[in-house]
């Protein structure tokens, strides 16, 4: 039996803390946004939200340390090294989220194709509702900016995350163009997340209808053969008597 790696085991035992620190992070940063709290209220979310995405870095920085070959897990986890360098930039925030679905998708594992619908919904409301939090953080004080409210900010991340776009909302500065771009790829990787679910779903049961297939002949052919035996024993028994 192949034993874990350190890495592995941590990522095992972490998962799900990390998850709930994600979570709070996302009721954090919502409650900033939509509350737009002042003074002391203000000092403590900003102080949790730091110490919530230092957590991220410990996470990320313990399992570098523990991997086997750690150049290679450098080169193959680029996109958390970028989750955890984006402290400063504060509307894409939203962007360390991932780890969330990452963690989510790990722990539901083989489970996801027999859950397909709830993988889904969930993605694409964690996605639609922090892109409407980080799109309304950048915009709403910028001159000339039609996303100026919540109702706005979730309706453009509807049909961005769709990539209908029917143009009537749009971004007007940069950061808001960037969290597009994410709400994009986001979307589109969804789909395919699903589609690749989906039909590795069906080739497993067809893979398994033909195996029973195949099982069910082969019990059939070895019957014939027994009675084909049989018939033949009681041929020979009966020329042995007519003789």
């Amino acid at each position: 039996m192949h034993s874990l790696s350190k890495e592995q085991l941590w990522r095992q035992r972490t998962e799900w803390p990390l998850a709930l620190v994600a979570v709070a992070f996302l009721i954090m940063y919502s409650v900033q946004i939509l509350a737009r709290p002042h003074g002391t209220e203000a000092r403590i979310l900003w102080l949790l939200c730091w110490v919530a995405w230092a957590m991220f870095v410990g996470d990320y920085f313990a399992r570098l340390v523990l991997a086997d070959n750690r150049r290679e897990w450098f080169l193959l986890h680029l996109l958390d090294l970028v989750i955890v360098m984006l402290p400063f930039l504060r509307p894409l925030r939203m962007v360390r989220l991932i780890v969330l679905l990452g963690v989510l998708q790990r722990a539901v594992g083989h489970a996801v194709r027999g859950q397909i619908l709830i993988y889904t919904v969930s993605g694409v409301l964690l996605l639609v509702y922090t892109g409407a939090l980080a799109v309304l953080d950048a915009e709403r004080q910028q001159v000339g900016t039609t996303i100026n409210s919540f109702g706005k900010a979730v309706w453009w991340a509807i049909t961005t995350v769709t990539t209908v776009g029917y143009g009537n909302l749009y971004p007007v500065t940069v950061t808001g163009r960037v969290v597009a771009v994410l709400l994009m790829m986001g979307g589109i990787t969804l789909i395919g997340v699903v589609t690749g679910s989906l039909a590795s779903w069906i080739v497993q049961r067809v893979s398994e209808n033909d195996t029973a297939n195949q099982v069910a002949t082969a019990a059939q052919i070895d019957e014939l053969r027994g009675e084909i035996r049989e018939l033949a024993e009681q041929l020979r028994a009966r020329e042995a008597t007519g003789a």
